[in-house]
């Protein structure tokens, strides 16, 4: 997307947050392409931010507000599945024997353990390979064709990343019709997701997921459609073809372990012998209340939300209806602030850069507009928010602008307040 557009400090935040499944990245789809920054961590945030200068027309949040939930009639809620909240113990995953398996191989091994039915078109990497291994297949049961795929990597047991895959969405950012979290009895966390393809439901393409993190680092996620493909296929049934105790079997099968066991070492960590200075970031929790401290007089917070660090949301209401409001705290992004402040944005007296803009939600319902105000101070702090006239990102709009002016998001962004939260 071109930087013109300037870029959505919340669409990094995406990139990780329904499955990292390699195959699925699609370069027409701007939330695919954003960076997995906060998921990945800081370091490996800071690496790809020059690569998340992407559209700021929409603004989509990283899922991850903690715990799970378990929906009446779901039927995920079986009585093996317990919450990770619960804390239970249990032993570490076995030892396994690595398995290379080629490409050939990984799909035929997917098929085996998939339920009767026809084979159609399908694709797969290899242990042996520069990605790590995937394997898709286009699968029908006799109920329309399916598409399925399965990916395979490493994660760090106990990381952030980690516990963030295990996490069930927070229901402002993300829609779903259901999801489970719950810790096996090996010590493996498993989530079961039941969502859309698209969170605002464009079309009825609804995506599965499972995702399985290992005590040892395993890292298996499965997900199907109820098409043929998970893109610009028509629906060919109501649901994809695996229930839940299919996924959770499918997902936790030994042979992935050992595949995962198989893949070569990852050249991609940072050397530890190099020291590398990484900005902190601002406490989440500290960035919802310094927004909710500085909204104008009427206007009433009704829900809020987001994550660990850098950003957060609140729902408001002047009365007048719902308004979705999002806010990001960024350390030092002066490495892309050529990109982000182009000949329409201002230069204050003391150096803080500022930008303004005034648009559709491209990628929320009906009527939406997302109004913006981007700012940067001298040392580079990063503090953007953005006001939408409907309740969150998805749904149509509530009112015919949103609850804030432009002039108070500017305000807003560039109070000194903001300047507490960010060190280093």
């Amino acid at each position: 997307m071109p930087v013109e557009q300037h870029s959505d400090p919340f669409e990094d935040r995406l990139g990780t947050a329904l499955r990292q499944a390699g195959h699925t990245f699609d370069p027409d789809d701007g939330a695919a392409l954003a960076a997995a920054g906060h998921a990945r961590g800081r370091r490996l945030r800071l690496r790809r931010r020059r690569a998340a200068v992407a559209s700021g027309a929409a603004s989509l949040a990283l899922v991850g507000v903690g715990g799970a939930l378990l929906l009446p009639g779901d039927d995920s809620q079986e009585p093996q599945q317990r919450s990770v909240a619960t804390g239970t113990t249990a032993a570490p995953t076995p030892t396994t024997t690595p398995l290379p398996l080629s490409r050939a191989d990984m799909i035929r091994t997917f098929q085996e353990l998939l339920p009767e039915g026809q084979f159609g078109e399908s694709d797969a990497r290899g242990t042996g390979e520069e990605l790590p291994p995937y394997a898709r297949v286009v699968f029908d049961d006799g109920k329309g064709a399916a598409s399925i795929s399965m990916s395979l990597d490493r994660i760090e047991p106990g990381s952030d990343q980690a516990r963030q895959i295990a996490e069930c969405p927070d229901k402002v950012l993300t829609p779903y019709d259901s999801c489970s979290s719950s810790r096996l009895a090996d010590g493996s966390l498993l989530k079961i997701f039941k969502g859309y393809e698209y969170p605002d439901r464009r079309v009825d393409t609804k995506l599965w997921t499972a995702d399985l993190v290992t005590p040892n680092g395993h890292y298996v996620t499965v997900s199907e459609w109820n098409a043929a493909a998970e893109k610009d296929a028509p629906v060919s049934r109501p649901n994809p073809p695996l229930s839940t105790t299919q996924l959770e079997a499918l997902v936790s099968a030994g042979v992935w372990r050992q595949v995962v066991d198989a893949m070569p070492a990852d050249s991609t960590k940072p050397d530890p012998s190099v020291t590398e200075t990484v900005p902190a970031g601002a406490d989440g929790a500290a960035v919802g209340q310094t927004l909710a401290d500085l909204l104008p007089k009427g206007v009433e917070v009704v829900a809020k939300g987001g994550q660990d660090t850098e950003y957060a949301y609140l729902v408001v209401d002047d009365g007048k209806g719902k308004c979705f409001v999002q806010v990001n705290v960024q350390p030092d992004m002066r490495d892309v602030a050529g990109d982000l402040y182009g000949s329409g944005s201002e230069t204050l007296p003391d150096g803080t850069r500022v930008a303004t803009r005034q648009g559709p939600g491209e990628k929320a319902g009906s009527g939406v507009v997302m109004w913006t105000a981007d700012t940067m101070r001298a040392n580079g702090m990063r503090v953007v928010i953005s006001a939408f006239n409907a309740a969150d990102q998805n749904s149509d709009a509530t009112r015919e602008t949103p609850a804030l002016t432009i002039e108070q998001l500017r305000a807003i962004a560039l109070s000194p307040k903001w300047d507490a939260l960010v060190k280093g």
